[in-house]
């Protein structure tokens, strides 16, 4: 066995991004930019008004101007104004040639055809958007490894790009075995316990914006469970399988693993829940055989899918680890870390009752991991100790 720093160094070492792709721009949010962006023409394209007002040159300000016409956002004609005249205008409209300043329509008196505008605070070029005032023709818009937020797509759908190369999220595929499962919705039968560790995992998993993600069925056999594997490498660029992981007489994830060619970087890992997980790689895709109880198929993927899924997409691990105070004492043996179901507040963390394996109650009421060290045998009231935040 591993521990703990040494499984997740491992996997880490495992791991690269993927190859970019080019995507439409309203398919990349949540995605890392792969290549610098940059402007293609100035933005705005033309000088424009920032308010609904009157288009004059500055030097007039304090004529009565003869009113010629209007410009409208969108307006395909374009006016010249000349000394002593002046143009209505609208927010986002083109600024008339000559004008060079936008006086607010609260600003004026309006009789007759005529204006006289009634602002000491006026400033040339004030209420004007300047072209390029957003951004000039050929500058850097956004750089690569850049986040491509809700803000960030309407930014450069704004500069008028439509493509990008983007770091894509991996195809996720989950492989549930076990011939004692039966699907939520159906009567149990005898022996029978229904199947959860499928929708937890998808539901993490869709949570990190992974739409391609393939849940497959695998009997307690090792040529079924082969044949399964070895479809759900060839269309994915991680696979998880849960249960199996043991040595039992009918796990045969690691035997399986090997018969594919997966090669094992580490098979058991020093910690509680969670100490059959596997990791291998096969063609720079990752294997992780992780156990069948449903609060271990969470404490290993929060430990250590979650980050691997981050490294594919070049993106940060956004797993907040904090310290936090212990509100009461807890004693477990030395030799394996462990990771409690917990809830976090205010700077405290309470373990929660139910921190069986096989309960998945007190994982649905907790926010948090609390990690407790491999070789530390009781913790008392008000010890410091690190708490992984879950992301949601």
């Amino acid at each position: 066995m591993i521990s703990v720093k040494e499984a997740k160094n491992l996997i880490s070492k495992h791991t690269k991004a993927l190859n970019p792709v080019s995507i439409d721009l309203a398919k990349a949010s949540g995605h890392i930019l792969a290549a610098d962006v940059y402007a293609q023409y100035d933005i705005p394209a033309f000088s424009q008004s920032s308010m609904d007002g009157y288009a004059i040159k500055f030097a007039d300000r304090e004529k009565e101007l003869v009113l010629i016409g209007e410009m409208a956002a969108g307006t395909e004609t374009d006016i010249t104004i000349q000394n002593g005249e002046t143009s209505r205008i609208f927010t986002g409209a083109p600024l008339p040639k000559g004008a060079d300043t936008v006086v607010m329509q609260e600003k004026i008196i309006r009789a007759d055809g005529r204006i006289t505008i009634q602002d000491s605070n006026l400033k040339l070029g004030l209420n004007v958007r300047d072209k390029g005032s957003e951004i000039k023709a050929g500058a850097l818009a956004m750089e690569k490894g850049s986040m491509l937020s809700a803000a960030a797509i309407g930014f450069l759908a704004g500069i008028g790009l439509n493509n990008l190369s983007v770091y894509p999220m991996p195809r996720a595929a989950i492989i549930v075995t076990g011939k004692e499962l039966q699907q939520p919705g159906k009567m149990l039968g005898f022996g029978q316990v229904y199947e959860s560790n499928s929708y937890s995992l998808s539901a993490a998993l869709k949570h990190e914006g992974i739409e391609q993600i393939t849940v497959y069925e695998a009997d307690d056999n090792l040529q079924i469970l082969k044949n399964v594997l070895q479809k759900a490498i060839a269309g994915n660029d991680v696979v998880l399988l849960t249960g199996g992981v043991s040595v039992g007489d009918y796990d045969f994830v690691i035997e399986a693993a090997a018969q594919c060619g997966i090669k094992q970087i580490f098979h058991k890992v020093k910690q509680k829940p969670g100490k059959p997980l596997f990791f291998g790689t096969i063609a720079e895709k990752l294997i992780f055989g992780l156990p069948g109880n449903p609060s271990s198929v969470l404490s290993c993927y929060y430990n250590y899918v979650l980050p691997s899924i981050k490294s594919l997409s070049n993106k940060v691990n956004n797993l907040m680890e904090i310290e936090a105070e212990l509100t009461h004492p807890y004693s477990k043996p030395a030799g394996l870390a462990h990771f409690l179901k917990g809830r976090y507040d205010k700077g405290k963390v309470t373990p929660l009752n139910a921190q069986e394996s096989y309960k998945l109650s007190s994982f649905a009421q907790a926010n948090c991991l609390i990690c407790l060290e491999e070789k530390v045998e009781h913790y008392e009231k008000g010890d410091v100790l690190t708490v992984m935040l879950f992301p949601y």
